[in-house]
């Protein structure tokens, strides 16, 4: 997708857009500085398949679909703000009738329950 005249494509991690660049090979890479990740694709293959999907991006609106996700299924403790996606392991539930509570943020030390509420 262009954006600004550049390719972008979101962190699989924290789903923030970024820039793709050019190794001195002229092979993608991208690298998330929050999230502390790089990837670098090597192989024909995986290049091929990779433009492919940045190109993608730009047709199917994926980062409209990512702005829409994003605020019903990622939280940000009030504690510690940590910010997380919502996953199956991090779901609390009541004790006494197993209705939803929320999900356990997954920050170092933190723990706290954070409600989920369904936004429309």
């Amino acid at each position: 997708m262009h954006l600004s005249g550049e390719y972008m494509f979101p962190c699989p991690v924290c789903a923030t857009p970024l820039r793709v660049k050019q190794t001195k090979k002229s092979k993608p890479y991208v690298v998330c500085d929050p999230c502390g990740i790089q990837i670098f694709i090597r192989n024909p293959t995986g290049i091929a398949a990779f433009n492919k999907l940045v190109a993608s991006a730009n047709r199917e609106d994926v980062w409209a679909k990512l702005r829409d996700i994003e605020p019903r299924y990622r939280l940000k403790c009030p504690s510690c703000g940590h910010r997380f996606w919502i996953e199956p392991s991090l779901i609390k539930t009541s004790f006494f009738d197993g209705s939803l509570q929320g999900f356990q943020c997954p920050g170092k030390d933190c723990g706290v329950t954070v409600p989920w509420e369904k936004k429309r």
